[in-house]
């Protein structure tokens, strides 16, 4: 899914370079460090999982919001789902983020300032003509190409995940190249359970028969609401200290294993499940199926649970921001919140169930962990 989000901050000409921009920002004085101003923000892929947070997040702030929808036909989800946005002000438009051209005659007619792209691991290689259109075009102010997920030139996931981390990081090598001002959005896991076939875990009740522990359940990650993802997203677009970073969400109330993830939920549904041990045999197994998506969402799970991809580095590098330091004063909804919810969805089901708890792997955004 793709999305663009055009916010004003300072101008063009500011943040164009030539050079590779792993390297640190020119000398300036800046104040304030964020904008006032809100630009035109347009989204490519709102529908999707993602995509709905950004989007809901921009319209609330205000900003002028543009959709880009594909122009085929869509199901009743998503037409309900765009009416909706149109309905809080979003002005919908028609087109492929492929096409050079057409991005270019909308990004003009528009005055777009940021784009945001938020699509699917099946298109993530559809960026590159969009940044070839966002260098011809040179007014724009941010890009944030499609993360929301892990810091993919960290993590190192084994296949099929790979390949979607490798295409990934070819677009951060074209958007570094290209001159283009970015922000890397890396938001580590969505908080819900975290099932090893499942895309979008938070559109799921946690188990209500048994629990799946990844190895002995006592590596670490962080999990953020949806929400959350959303809201941050959207404050750092048109922030002079977020240009050409890597913004990571690490919620320190949210750094969980799954061992204390199962205990939270058991409290909530007042009643203990049994535990089933899901070995890292088992996960590579399931990733080397190669079904898809269910064998990505397990290379990522590898990844998180056994790995510690989320963990294992430190982000004191120069390209590295924490979210947290830059937004002190802004809370972060909690796991417990979020099991709460949880908790309110499940209403009057019956808790002892011999039911395996229903998964729906549906291919969009894969913005669990990726």
């Amino acid at each position: 899914m793709h999305l663009i989000v055009l916010v004003h901050t300072k101008t063009w000409p500011l943040y164009k370079r030539n050079q590779r921009t792993n390297s640190s920002l020119p000398s300036m004085t800046v104040t304030p460090s964020v904008s006032s101003a809100k630009g035109r923000v347009l989204i490519v892929g709102a529908t999707g999982f993602i995509g709905q947070f950004v989007t809901e997040s921009s319209l609330d702030t205000g900003r002028s919001t543009y959709v880009l929808v594909r122009p085929s036909a869509c199901g009743p989800s998503k037409a309900k789902i765009i009416k909706a946005f149109q309905d809080k002000g979003a002005i919908i438009l028609h087109g492929l983020v492929n096409d050079k051209e057409f991005m270019e005659k909308i990004l003009r007619e528009h005055e777009i300032d940021i784009v945001i792209s938020a699509v699917g691991g099946e298109n993530i290689l559809d960026q590159l003509s969009l940044i070839e259109a966002i260098k011809t075009i040179g007014s724009i102010k941010r890009f944030l190409p499609s993360e929301f997920g892990h810091d993919v030139d960290r993590a190192d996931p084994v296949e099929p995940g790979l390949s979607m981390y490798e295409a990934k990081r070819r677009v951060r090598r074209l958007v570094e190249e290209s001159g283009v001002p970015y922000t890397y959005i890396c938001c580590n896991s969505i908080a819900s359970w975290p099932y090893h076939d499942n895309t979008h875990p938070s559109q799921v009740l946690p188990p209500l028969d048994q629990f799946q522990i990844y190895g002995d359940g006592s590596v670490k990650a962080y999990f953020v609401a949806g929400t959350d993802i959303g809201k941050f997203t959207m404050k750092t677009v048109d922030d002079i200290r977020t240009v050409n970073k890597s913004v990571h969400f690490r919620p320190t109330s949210n750094l969980c294993n799954i061992n204390e993830l199962a205990s939270l939920w058991e409290k909530k549904i007042g009643r203990t499940l049994p535990r089933v041990i899901v070995t890292e045999n088992d996960l590579l197994t399931a990733a080397a199926a190669n079904c898809i998506p269910q064998s990505i969402v397990a290379s990522f799970t590898h990844d998180i649970f056994i790995k510690g991809c989320q963990i294992n580095f430190t982000i004191d590098g120069p390209q590295d921001i924490e979210v947290s330091t830059l937004y002190p004063d802004e809370t972060f909804q909690t796991l417990d919140d979020c099991f709460n919810d949880f908790l309110a969805k499940l209403g009057d089901k019956p808790v002892n169930t011999n039911k395996i708890t229903t998964t729906n792997p549906v291919v969009e955004s894969m913005a669990i962990t990726a």
